[in-house]
């Protein structure tokens, strides 16, 4: 089954990089790089999940024990 649309993961992290290159390339606010900053820490915290999960399934689906 293919599947045109972006799935979460994809999403948060051209969001994420969509962040970086803000702070990176204009010259923001205090306040705004504060605010891209806290929304950047949250994406990345959700696709380190999302990683997480996704590893989790496929070491499953190999027949291998999950390493901590």
């Amino acid at each position: 089954m293919s599947d045109a649309q972006p799935g979460p993961f994809e999403e948060k992290l051209a969001r994420l990089e969509a962040i970086v290159k803000e702070l990176e390339e204009s010259s923001v606010g205090l306040d705004r790089a504060v605010t891209l900053f806290k929304e950047g820490k949250a994406l990345a915290s959700e696709c380190e999940a999302l990683l997480k999960d996704a590893q989790m399934h496929v070491t499953t689906a190999m027949g291998d024990t999950p390493s901590a």
